[in-house]
């Protein structure tokens, strides 16, 4: 609930105890005082979200506390209570700050309206708040495209979106799984409440359950107020796990809880809350793979995976490429105020003829450096959008490349060099039969300077050869690149490129070598 604590501020004890029991019934938590010194004292020591103050009191007024928490930066709603109640009264506290104005007596069904309104414009304030802060341009929310992939992703979404379902959204990096979220809450019984994000792989381990769950004053270091999780936010609406294949075991075991329960505490509290939020979950990895390599939970996978839906890459969406291309165009030139009258027939079939590693996302930024550097009053030319001669088939290489690169590695102990043949048109993708043509390094010798290979073509070529070399073991190609293995991994998904996972691998290589025993 967004309301907790609560300060009752009365100097009739009969009125102040019968105050507080009505409170205490509806589970909040209730600091009841007799003067204005000892409510400053209370608000001192912790922070709270409302206060129901009477006007006459042995040491002052209690509209002198509405300016007093003028001050403060987190101030508590403030309902003045008062038995000598006139217009004028009410009026100069409403003026002042405060929330409602209550006339005793009052009955239990005044004082639950109150309440309630302090909950709805409480959780409205902190759902802005958040909102307010987040700066991420999603670059639209439309799903824009004409496939038939398209259409049959359209029309699972609208069935989907009428129902509570956990939705689990699987797809390559760029693809646009969060706009496929965000149309499911659109189109949602909830869309008019929050739509709140969770960037799960953005977010430091040791602060991401602080994230979901919110945490207490004084739970941690640096904990110096009470702070709602996303969670919370969400209530009533939609929570969005973006990226959830990244969370640790133990954040995982916390989170099943939440997805079968719908409840949970905050870090250093002992408070249960409850939540009605609907909960959709995205990855750009395979979660059964993840599953069976022990990274990710079953269980959590099953609670997850209630309506899988799968985003097709780009390269599978042919007709969508203009159609995108062109919005990105149009959006472009009014962000940037140049005048491009279009698209040039060129420049279209350079767009088909792409492979799009990085999806829609790639397309989008290709669009926006093309709009930027054409010149005004013309249309987009192929030579605008920055493939050079590798976006229809590998180019030369335009730099001489030893016959062995010494490749930097962290541990020194492990220290080796990984060939890097000047002509590997032949190499096989790791886990795959075909050859990687598309990693061919021809003769180091550039014809001329428009064929110069870019450092990214080069990367890849590199990364692949030293997983060929290391016969598919990703650990043991990250080791000797001095890259993390999570690099490896993101690379290869960037690439299109699956592999045997290092078990398969580590078998494989104890197999043969029994076999030779």
């Amino acid at each position: 609930m967004p309301i907790e604590k609560i300060i009752v501020l009365e100097d009739d004890l009969i009125l102040r105890k019968h105050l507080e029991q009505q409170l205490r019934a509806r589970r909040y938590d209730v600091a009841a005082v007799p003067t204005l010194a000892a409510a400053y004292e209370m608000l001192s020591k912790d922070n709270f979200d409302l206060i129901f103050a009477d006007v006459r009191l042995p040491d002052g007024e209690g509209t002198d506390l509405l300016e007093q928490l003028q001050q403060r930066p987190d101030r508590p709603l403030v309902v003045i209570v008062t038995g000598f109640g006139s217009v004028e009264s009410a009026v100069s506290c409403m003026r002042n700050g405060a929330f409602d104005y209550l006339i005793k007596p009052f009955s239990s069904e005044q004082l639950a309206i109150t309440l309630q309104k302090a909950e709805d414009l409480t959780r409205l304030i902190r759902v802005n708040d958040f909102l307010n802060k987040e700066r991420a341009d999603d670059g639209g929310s439309e799903l824009v495209g004409r496939s038939a992939a398209m259409e049959t992703l359209r029309s699972l979404i609208r069935k989907v979106a009428r129902t509570q379902a956990t939705v689990l959204i699987q797809g390559e990096s760029g693809t646009g799984k969060e706009l496929v979220s965000r149309a499911i809450h659109r189109e949602s019984p909830r869309a008019n409440a929050p739509f709140i994000k969770v960037n799960c792989a953005a977010i430091p381990e040791n602060l991401i359950e602080s994230e979901f769950f919110g945490h207490e004053k004084g739970a941690f270091t640096g904990a110096l107020n009470k702070r709602e999780g996303r969670f919370e936010l969400a209530h009533g609406g939609t929570i969005l796990l973006d990226e959830i294949s990244e969370i640790s075991p133990q954040v995982q075991a916390k989170l099943l809880r939440v997805l079968q329960e719908r409840e949970f505490e905050r870090v250093g509290g002992n408070r249960t809350l409850k939540v009605d939020v609907r909960v959709i979950a995205t990855t750009n990895r395979d979660l059964e793979e993840s599953v069976a390599r022990k990274e990710f939970r079953q269980d959590l996978f099953f609670r997850l995976n209630v309506v899988p839906i799968h985003v097709p890459p780009l390269r599978e969406r042919q007709d969508d490429i203009v159609v995108l291309a062109s919005q990105f165009m149009q959006r472009f030139v009014r962000k940037h105020g140049v005048h491009v009258t279009g698209m040039s027939a060129a420049c279209k079939e350079a767009l088909q003829s792409h492979g799009w590693p990085g999806n829609v996302r790639e397309l989008q930024n290709v669009i926006e450096r093309a709009v930027i550097l054409c010149p005004d009053g013309q249309d987009l030319q192929p030579s605008h959008l920055g493939f050079g001669h590798a976006s229809a088939a590998p180019a030369p290489v335009a730099v001489a490349v030893p016959l062995s690169l010494p490749v930097p590695v962290a541990d020194p102990a492990a220290s080796s060099s990984i060939p890097f043949p000047a002509a590997a048109a032949n190499v096989p993708i790791p886990g795959t039969s075909a050859p990687a043509a598309s990693a061919a390094v021809p003769p180091a010798v550039a014809e001329s300077a428009d064929s110069i290979q870019s450092l990214a073509d080069l990367e890849r070529i590199h990364i692949l050869r030293a997983l060929d070399l290391c016969e598919g073991n990703r650990t043991k190609a990250a080791r000797h690149l001095g890259v993390s293995i999570r690099t490896i991994r993101n690379k290869l998904h960037e690439y299109g490129v699956t592999g045997r996972d290092d078990d398969a691998a580590g078998a494989d290589s104890a197999t043969s070598g029994s076999a030779a025993s």
